[in-house]
Order: C-alpha cells, then sequence, then structure tokens
C-alpha cells in the first residue's frame, strides 16, 4: 500500500497535544479524523516524529501514512488542507518508500522557544511567546547553555515521567537570537526528552535572572536528579521547528 510522508504545521492553542486523547481535541485525532472521512469511514492512523504537549506549536512537524486511495502525489497536499481546520496546514506531501518511519528514521529535530521580553503584555503574542517582564543577563545565559553542548544524559532535564530508559541526548546547537523584546532560543540535537527544551529554557532563565551561576549547570547534570534543575517554560512558547532525516 503507497505511503505517504507530510510536513505539516500547527498552531497549538487549541489543541490538547498532539497524540490522541479521550474526549480531547488533538492534533492526531483531527488528522485521522479527515482521512477517515477521505477514505469513507475507514481508520487511516497518522504517526508523527514526536509528540508535542498542549498548547505548543510546530512549523515543521513529519507525519506519515499509508493509503490505497489514488489520489495523484501533487493533490494530496490540496486535498487535506481543504478538509483540515484552519490551525493546521500540510506544506508538503510526498510518496515515500513503504519502509520510511516518521519517528523511527528521525536524525534529528530543531525546536525553538519564543520569550516576549517586556512587562506590557500583548495581547497578540499571548499564545505564541511566553511574556517574561524581568531583567536577563543573556551572556550569562550563553555561557550556561554552552555546557549543554555535546553528549549527556539529561535525566535532570526531562519530566520524571519520562518513560525512556536512556536519557542520553547529543545537542549539537543553542543559539540565541533578540529583536523587537523577542528572545528565540534554539536547540538542535539528535532528540529530545519529555519536556527537555521547556526545562532547559526554564533553567536558562534562571541563570539568567541571577538565581544560578553558568557553573551550576554541570552539577546539575551529573547529579541526574530533576528536582535540581529550573521550572518547566510553558508550551505555548515552544516550536517544532524542523525534523532531520538522512
Amino acid at each position: 500500500m503507497p505511503r505517504y510522508k507530510c510536513i505539516i504545521s500547527y498552531d497549538g492553542s487549541g489543541f490538547s497535544g498532539y497524540q490522541v486523547q479521550p474526549n480531547k481535541r488533538t492534533v492526531q485525532s483531527v488528522l485521522e479524523s479527515v482521512l477517515t472521512k477521505m477514505h469513507k469511514g475507514e481508520a487511516v492512523k497518522v504517526f508523527a516524529s514526536g509528540r508535542t504537549d498542549a498548547g505548543v506549536h510546530a512549523k515543521g512537524q513529519v507525519i506519515h501514512f499509508d493509503s490505497p486511495l489514488q489520489i495523484p502525489e501533487e493533490k494530496w497536499e490540496r486535498a487535506l488542507n481543504s478538509m483540515l481546520p484552519e490551525d493546521i496546514s500540510v506544506l508538503s506531501a510526498v510518496s515515500v518508500d513503504d519502509s520510511f518511519h516518521a519517528r523511527f528514521d528521525a536524525k534529528g529535530k530543531e525546536y525553538r522557544y519564543v520569550l516576549h521580553l517586556s512587562s506590557k503584555r500583548d495581547p497578540f503574542q499571548r499564545n505564541f511567546a511566553y511574556q517574561y517582564p524581568y531583567a536577563l543577563n543573556l551572556n550569562a545565559m550563553e555561557q550556561a547553555s554552552k555546557f549543554f553542548l555535546g553528549t549527556h544524559d539529561f535525566t535532570s532535564f526531562c519530566a520524571a515521567k519520562t518513560e525512556v530508559e536512556d536519557k542520553v541526548r547529543t545537542i549539537r546547537l543553542i543559539d540565541f537570537t533578540c529583536e523587537n523584546q523577542r528572545l528565540t532560543i534554539r536547540f538542535v540535537g539528535n532528540g529530545f526528552l519529555y519536556n527537555m527544551v521547556r526545562i532547559l529554557v526554564g533553567t536558562l532563565l534562571e541563570v539568567g535572572s541571577g538565581e544560578r551561576s553558568p557553573e551550576d549547570i554541570p552539577i546539575i547534570l551529573a547529579h541526574k536528579d530533576r528536582t535540581l534543575s529550573g521550572k518547566t517554560a510553558p508550551g505555548h512558547g515552544l516550536y517544532l521547528w524542523e525534523v532531520f532525516y538522512e
């Protein structure tokens, strides 16, 4: 049966996360509902590169599904977008080998976290950036971020209920861009654990506000204890930006 790979973007504000949950609106449930309609009531399962939490956005989430429908490859994008709600968009759809898997074939991901550095609320950013009204020492945050680079056990920087046993990940890049009171922190790595980026951001904010020093980071990493790291930053500032494959 033909397999299709799609790059999708979504505004996470109106979803209870990506994964199907009983009686909740999720990205996966909306996608599968549309595909089921297209297949005359036959259920179609969608597989993603990974889950996103409630409120988290995606610029470049990757999914795959199988379909027997005789729709030309170039028409899948338009067909799906004509039935999807306005807060999800299919950016591309291509046929792939039936061995392709959106999650297991992913070699890396880029996430971005956006902060609105102002004491004044901006109603037009409230769902898309975390308002942070306090002064930040960006130099200290950049110094701290260097300790995250490379391969480490990130047990201290993932949710306590993280299910995977292997918590070793490699972060290749963390950079900071500040423009018009918007601070964007970019993370590129081979993979990220549950809540990992949001906890890294929460910890970096505590460094930036002077509650911690950059030199605390290697100590927290070494102890492998979630209680030693910072708060989990809110979901609405986070974007799954891109998924990398071979």
